[in-house]
This record gives structure tokens, sequence and C-alpha cells, in this order.
């Protein structure tokens, strides 16, 4: 229970970076308050779209990530990042990704971002 915690704080604070660096990705809301708990509602539905979605998407691309050394993981993160965005609009949350290039750029931010949060957290299981 502990790591999936610190992997939602982990999301959280890479999506945040990511909303303050890249102008196409919003997160509205009326007060602070509004704001944070829509932010960590935001971090539990990309979590678990990289938990049940991610997965299925890399084995099917496999061969595209052979290809491509590699780097077709920039736009597996950049489509993830999309779908939270629309399920984020399913689920009545004020988060948006303005498009395909917005999230290429966003989804590098939260890779590099929650790698180094990841890094100086403690890994427990």
């Amino acid at each position: 229970m502990t790591n999936f915690l610190v992997k939602t704080l982990a999301n959280a604070a890479a999506l945040a970076v990511a909303i303050w660096l890249v102008a196409g990705i919003t997160l509205t809301g009326d007060s602070t308050g509004d704001k944070a708990l829509a932010l960590i509602l935001v971090a539990l539905v990309f979590g678990l779209v990289n938990l049940i979605v991610k997965p299925v998407v890399r084995l099917l691309s496999l061969p595209l990530f052979v290809l491509t050394l590699g780097l077709f993981t920039l736009v597996v993160n950049a489509l993830m990042l999309l779908l939270t965005s629309w399920l984020a609009d399913k689920l009545d949350i004020a988060f948006h990704v303005d498009g395909f290039w917005t999230a290429l750029v966003g989804g590098l931010i939260i890779s590099i971002v929650s790698w180094a949060v990841n890094l100086a957290l403690p890994d427990r299981s």
C-alpha cells in the first residue's frame, strides 16, 4: 500500500511539473484545494492507465519498439497522457491536454520527473 501511495505522489509531482512547464496541459479549479484534489485524481487515473493499458499497447507495438530502438516509448507515453485527458473529461476532472505534440512533450517531462522522484524516494514493496 505504501508503494502505491509513493507511486501516486510521484505521478502527481510529475504531472504538476508538466502542467507548469507545458502551456497546452491545463488543470483548472476554483481554489488551490480543488486543484490539488484534481491533481491527485488525475495521478490516480494516470497510474491506472499506465498499469492496465500501457502493457497491452507496448506488447502490441513491440516491433515498433525494436525498429525505433525504444524511441516509440515517447509516442506510447503521449498516447497514455491523451487517454488520461480523455478519461478525466469523462470523469468530470478539470484536466486537459491540447493535442498529440503537447502530449509528446508532456509525456517526456513526466517520464523524466517521475524517474527522478522515484530514484530519490525509497522503493518499499
